[in-house]
């Protein structure tokens, strides 16, 4: 589904934790192969979790609960390429 579509998205919310998917899969998936920038959320403050998905290439990695001033404040890149330009 998203490989078909993949031009209309332009970011991916996910949860570290899903009952049938590896998120760092996931993001693998949907950073790297598909360009999409993608933020990670989880319940858990371990900080080898946000590691991981940072060295995975998420753009965020937000705590659970998040509130909306979070995201409403959150400087996303306007792409993937932006966003390997903006961590230089």
């Amino acid at each position: 589904m998203f490989r078909e579509n993949m031009n209309i998205y332009d970011l991916v919310i996910t949860s570290v934790n899903m009952p049938d998917m590896d998120a760092f899969k996931l993001l693998e998936l949907m950073g790297l192969e598909m360009g999409l920038l993608v933020i990670m959320l989880s319940v858990h403050g371990d900080t080898k979790l946000v590691k991981k998905g940072i060295t995975h290439g998420t753009c965020d990695y937000l705590f659970k609960p998040v509130r909306i001033a979070e995201l409403k404040n959150m400087r996303i890149p306007q792409s993937r390429k932006s966003l390997e330009l903006f961590s230089l």
